[in-house]
């Protein structure tokens, strides 16, 4: 289909107040793109759109909402007159081990990330189809590593990956090409808080080697700019990750094996950690998070 080129073409992307996706709306409008920033937040979208300028505009909805979608989505169109290009980024995260964690946030991580991106691409592809456009889904490294403390995320990152493969082959005779990020841990308020936790953090940034590295958002922000450009089907946020799939059927194990060393501790911590913050406390992470927590009231 040949290197697409942004300028004049409207770009859809949720989770747009903080992290990837408002750095990604600053790129994409900068090189001429009509932006539509979807999300929670308004005071924070509305930041960005105007760092943007005059062709960008927000729209608040929650992803897991078909209503707030629908509505948000049929407010882009009438704005903007179509869309072209898909980003399904809104995320978030809750830490905790699946005996002990807030049942609640567990879930809600699921329906997120998870039915939040298939919500997206539903309400918004007969749009992208129309122009014969580009879907881009965020997953994770997590979708690849399945750490302890972080099963519900990895579970709906493994999700959406799949999701993505699926879209794709159903749609490429539509002319619309179905791309998928696995980005590693990127310096976004949701890494940066889950550093923050008093049991998690020390536990991911005690893994050895670049599992435990932590890359500037620039760098996932310029690999997506080129991935959205050439409408790639896979990103690797940065290349080893890539490598790192290849091998991915042994990788469980060796988690496993890694673990004997220190969940016991980490078990008992986070018990005793919900014990004194209480399982909802416990388990957010970052501002987003608290901004999806708020809105469910």
């Amino acid at each position: 289909m040949g290197r697409m080129n942004v300028k004049g073409k409207v770009v859809l992307i949720t989770g747009a107040a903080r992290g990837i996706g408002a750095g990604l709306a600053r790129r994409m409008a900068a090189q001429g793109a009509k932006v539509a920033l979807v999300g929670l937040e308004p005071d924070e979208l509305k930041r960005v759109a105007a760092e943007c300028g005059a062709d960008a505009a927000f729209w608040e909805a929650d992803v897991t909402s078909w209503d707030a979608m629908e509505k948000a989505v049929a407010g882009v169109v009438e704005h903007f007159g179509g869309i072209d290009v898909v980003v399904a980024n809104a995320g978030i995260a809750a830490t905790g081990f699946a005996r002990s964690i807030d049942r609640r946030a567990f879930e809600r991580v699921i329906e997120v990330d998870l039915l939040g991106v298939w919500r997206t691409v539903r309400v918004c592809l007969p749009h992208v189809i129309e122009r014969k456009g580009y879907v881009l889904i965020i997953s994770s490294l997590a979708a690849v590593v399945h750490i302890p403390g972080n099963a519900a995320y990895s579970a709906a990152k493994a999700g959406v990956e799949a999701f993505a493969n699926s879209l794709r082959a159903e749609v490429q005779h539509l002319r619309v090409a179905v791309g998928v990020a696995h980005p590693t841990w990127i310096a976004t308020d949701m890494v940066n808080s889950a550093d923050k936790h008093p049991v998690f953090g020390a536990l991911r940034t005690s893994t050895p080697g670049l599992l435990s590295k932590t890359y500037p958002q620039s760098l996932a922000v310029d690999l997506l700019d080129e991935g959205i450009a050439r409408r790639s089907r896979v990103i690797h946020v940065p290349s080893w990750v890539g490598v790192l799939k290849l091998v991915r059927a042994l990788i469980p194990r060796a988690v496993e094996l890694a673990s004997r060393r220190f969940m016991p501790a980490a078990d008992k911590a986070a018990i005793e950690d919900i014990a004194k913050r209480g399982e909802q406390e416990s388990s957010i992470v970052g501002p987003g998070g608290r901004a999806d927590l708020e809105a469910r009231g």
